[in-house]
């Protein structure tokens, strides 16, 4: 019953989104070159297949945890006490996380499960979407976010932003099928789970994606205003009382948490970070500061080109009577980037997937308008294959550099981290300063900070715990050594990458194992 449904979003007149025309029947507003094929499952599957595929192969094998990572899996895995949580940080991703990590301490394990995971997700997220806009169309839309080299490195990895990403695209596209049929309950669940989604993740994130809706919610009819309004609040509350209830537990209050929140990011305020991004995307998954030149500007071209690809997809998509579908992707997806570009001073790839999944249907449409026109379509055609396929070289260029640092900086943190057991750091232990977070996972310590961002613990108890237990403080190149580590024993600690003359002090509890006897080795 619900697949015989109009399947044409409504176009937008006098503010009221009513329904269309039927797919099977195109009206004098469509196009019916764009017309969606009857059957939009192999496409969508074959899309998610590949997405999954070239994850299992090129971003799992060998890839540690991150930091970020690190304290997310920390809080439900069984190898070592739970990280500092800091105020920005949401549970969402540990809640994804924790019928893996709960029983099973295998990196890989784990990102397998989470490339299977995103897959799936990236297939329900298009999915949603077979009844509103033509399925070559998703199927490109899939495509291109999925070919990012951003996608792709993060779609095995406990992180939330892709999650948003995927939330937020079904969201938006279950909101205009309940929009335009307020009988279509299956809509109104997806919208709902879908900012619960987004909100559980990134409690921020989901108040930039309900801004956007709200406003659309408005411009229909009042039978169906209430409803989408009451699901899309409702829904974002849900997401968002976990962390809001954690405020007042941990934080002394919801201002207190944004306010503390805020510190840790450099202080939100007025920041022009486009280039910042633009810088980033050569392969850099932190970049604060973001300074220098753009030392990957073939990578950053497509960045700077989508405005006007996204722009160019409206307008087709006017002229085909599918605006309204892509002009609120076009708006949500501008909502959920205009934060991280203009307010917060530093830039991270990841932070603006949500923002490149719902620009991509934009992107796509016009993609497939321009491979559609009449006039020298072979040349058009050919013309965008070329640029498709320079594009894809290059994120997969740049995804080669990025999880080859990301294996070496693993195979180093685990020379680290031997040469310290070799040492006597064993649990239980603390460890604490320069990346004291990840070599403590591995070694099965407790990782604690005196100073910065992630104040856990003072400098008394730190001196006061080498006493009993085995604790060091990690430090590289010409930092300085807190006076209570100052007595302690010095080691030499293999380098990681980029931070040369890595060493550590040791507390006198850390205590190097005698050799075993040969006679004792020999009966054993």
């Amino acid at each position: 019953m619900q697949e015989s449904r109009s399947v044409s979003l409504a176009r937008h007149q006098g503010g009221v989104l009513r329904p269309e025309t039927r797919e099977t029947a195109p009206g004098p507003g469509r196009d019916p070159r764009t017309a969606a094929p009857a059957r939009p499952l192999p496409w969508l599957l074959a899309v998610a297949g590949a997405f999954t595929l070239v994850q299992l192969t090129l971003a799992v094998p060998g890839v540690g945890l991150g930091w970020d990572e690190t304290v997310y899996v920390s809080q439900v895995g069984p190898q070592a006490p739970a990280a500092f949580f800091s105020a920005p940080r949401a549970r969402g991703i540990t809640f994804l996380v924790a019928p893996v990590a709960a029983w099973t301490t295998s990196t890989e394990a784990l990102r397998v499960y989470l490339a299977l995971l995103s897959g799936c997700g990236l297939f329900v997220a298009l999915w949603v979407w077979r009844r509103l806009l033509p399925v070559p169309v998703l199927a490109v839309a899939g495509a291109l976010f999925a070919s990012l080299w951003v996608t792709v490195f993060y779609g095995p990895q406990a992180m939330p932003n892709l999650w948003v990403a995927l939330g937020a695209l079904a969201a938006v596209g279950c909101f205009l099928r309940a929009a335009r049929d307020p009988g279509d309950r299956r809509a109104l669940i997806g919208l709902g789970a879908g900012t619960a989604l987004a909100a559980l993740m990134r409690p921020t994130d989901a108040v930039w994606l309900a801004l956007p809706l709200t406003v659309a919610a408005l411009s229909v009819r009042n039978t169906r205003r209430t409803l989408l309004l009451a699901v899309l609040v409702g829904s974002a509350v849900l997401g968002c009382a976990e962390w809001v209830v954690e405020a007042y537990a941990a934080y002394g209050g919801l201002g207190a948490r944004l306010a503390r929140a805020s510190e840790i990011q450099g202080h939100l305020g007025w920041y022009f970070a486009v280039d910042d991004h633009a810088r980033a995307l050569g392969g850099r998954t932190l970049c604060r500061p973001c300074d220098g030149s753009l030392s990957h500007p073939v990578g950053a071209l497509w960045f700077l080109a989508l405005p006007l690809v996204v722009a160019g997809g409206v307008r087709a998509a006017a002229r085909t009577g599918q605006r309204t579908p892509v002009l609120l992707a076009s708006a949500v997806g501008a909502a959920l980037a205009a934060p991280y570009l203009f307010t917060v001073g530093y830039a991270a790839p990841r932070f603006l997937l949500p923002a490149y999944a719902l620009l991509a249907l934009p992107a796509a449409y016009a993609l497939v308008r321009v491979c559609a026109l009449p006039r020298r379509r072979p040349a058009v055609v050919a013309l965008v294959v070329a640029a498709l396929a320079v594009h894809l070289a290059v994120q997969y260029r740049i995804l080669d550099g990025v999880t080859d640092r990301a294996r070496a900086t693993f195979a180093a943190n685990g020379r680290v981290a031997a040469a310290l057991r070799a040492q006597g750091v064993r649990p239980p232990c603390v460890l604490t300063g320069d990346d004291a977070v990840r070599i403590a996972f591995l070694l099965g310590c407790a990782s604690r900070q005196a100073t910065g961002h992630d104040v856990s613990i003072t400098p008394e108890a730190l001196a006061g715990a080498g006493v009993r237990q085995p604790v060091g403080f990690l430090f590289s190149g010409g930092q300085r050594v807190p006076s209570y580590a100052r007595s302690w024993r010095p080691l030499d600690l293999p380098d990681p990458p980029a931070r040369p003359g890595y060493r550590a002090y040791v507390s006198p509890a850390a205590r190097t194992e005698p050799p075993a006897p040969v006679a004792a080795v020999r009966a054993h």
